[in-house]
């Protein structure tokens, strides 16, 4: 963490803006950083994580659409920057409103606005699918997964090819979407609800979306396919059950989770 910080500092200051300090506001598969006193947010990953290059394509279109997603720092180049080892992206800061959960209308209508600037978007990116790919190959691995027990390897492995599956084969019309607008990447500012990370992007439809928001979001996403909808809260569960098996996965509580998860997801199963 220490050798990112430096990293993010440098580039900031190589950008001619002051840094000197810098602090922790999300460390998971990348470090986000806000720098002071310029005041701007820096995401942090190593070089090899070509996906950076991506989202600050991506979050340049949305900015041009006037989409409610976090936009790039004005004050340099909007590209990747690299720098030992580290590729540091530089983003505008946004302060928090005063800490309140979003109301479900309020989150639908920006899910819906963001979904409607980014069918104004053309640009290639990965398919749901190959998402729930990665989560197969978790699953398939036992040496990345060594603490799954065999009857729920089977049993998510099926889950995943099952569902993945039927939501294609209902040829709902598929669209450009975040990948995961759950709430951990919606921040409440002054100026509405804005998405961040938009690393996780591809195209599906946009009930794969909504199925990473609250429940009660659902019920005001204007014209969603409920049955699809559910199938991809299905998926959604079985997807991010699968990442906390991962060896390397750092989630807090992340085995616990997995077991609870599992029983959740064997409950909605059954329940089809």
């Amino acid at each position: 963490m220490r050798a990112a910080v430096r990293a993010a500092i440098s580039v900031a200051s190589a950008c001619d803006l002051r840094a000197d300090d810098a602090d922790v506001l999300q460390d998971s598969n990348k470090l986000t950083l806000r720098l002071s006193p310029c005041d701007i947010v820096a995401r942090v990953g190593h070089v090899g994580q070509e996906v950076a290059e991506l989202e600050v394509e991506l979050a340049q279109r949305l900015a041009a659409t006037g989409s409610p997603a976090v936009a790039l720092e004005p004050r340099v180049e909007p590209r990747v920057y690299v720098r030992d080892g580290f590729t540091v992206t530089l983003w505008t800061y946004h302060e928090p409103a005063p800490t309140r959960e979003a109301a479900p209308a309020e989150y639908a209508d920006a899910l819906a606005r963001l979904h409607a600037g980014m069918r104004q978007i053309d640009m290639a990116t990965p398919h749901f699918t190959d998402r729930v790919a990665q989560a197969q190959s978790l699953v398939a691995d036992q040496s990345r997964t060594p603490e799954l027990p065999d009857a729920d390897r089977e049993f998510l492995g099926y889950t995943l090819r099952h569902l993945s599956r039927e939501i294609q084969d209902r040829g709902a019309p598929e669209q450009l979407l975040h990948g995961e607008p759950h709430p951990g990447n919606v921040l409440s500012t002054n100026e509405g609800l804005l998405f961040i990370d938009l690393e996780t992007c591809c195209r599906g439809p946009v009930e794969f979306d909504i199925a990473h928001a609250p429940e009660e979001v659902g019920g005001h996403y204007p014209d969603t396919a409920q049955e699809l909808l559910r199938q991809c809260r299905v998926l959604k569960l079985a997807m991010i059950t699968t990442w906390r098996w991962d060896r390397d996965d750092q989630f807090p509580n992340g085995r616990r989770l997995a077991r609870e998860w599992l029983g959740e997801l064997r409950a909605m199963m059954e329940a089809q």
